[in-house]
């Protein structure tokens, strides 16, 4: 017995855009994510490194240790390997990781947000130095998706 096949309608695209994102690894969200980084950044493909919390693992919390590890060897690696040049950071408001793992009320949740953001930013500069590094804070309205730059 064969198992079933899929084939993808979508070409291979072998050029490199050399760019990755860092992003929390909610499922409701991935197409938005993808949405603008493809329509609003205008990179059509990237490098994804999606975990609870996204840039959080980033910040040198703690509470991030194990996540930690683990993005900033993958980021390591995407860097040297696919020549990197540009890391789109995104966190979003209302994060399950900031209010079961953090346990931060809404309020405190969003200012520690964009303060990992900022901290984000300094460890991928110590992980890549000199990679273009872009922060956004991902917001939703009801049916709405926007994304703020922090």
């Amino acid at each position: 017995m064969t198992a079933p096949r899929y084939l993808s309608a979508l070409p291979y695209e072998p050029a490199r855009i050399y760019a990755a994102a860092v992003y929390c690894s909610d499922g409701r969200l991935g197409d938005h994510v993808d949405d603008f980084l493809h329509n609003g950044l205008g990179l059509p493909r990237y490098d994804r490194l999606a975990c609870p919390g996204g840039p959080v693992a980033l910040t040198g919390r703690l509470a991030a240790h194990w996540e930690a590890r683990g993005v900033e060897e993958q980021l390591r690696f995407l860097a040297q390997v696919h020549e990197i040049r540009k890391v789109v950071l995104i966190a979003h408001v209302g994060c399950a990781y900031y209010s079961h793992r953090l346990r931060l009320t809404p309020d405190e949740a969003e200012a520690e947000q964009v303060d990992d953001l900022r901290k984000a930013v300094l460890a991928v500069d110590r992980i890549v130095p000199g990679i273009d590094v872009a922060r956004y804070l991902l917001r939703v309205r009801g049916a709405e998706v926007a994304f703020e730059t922090v």
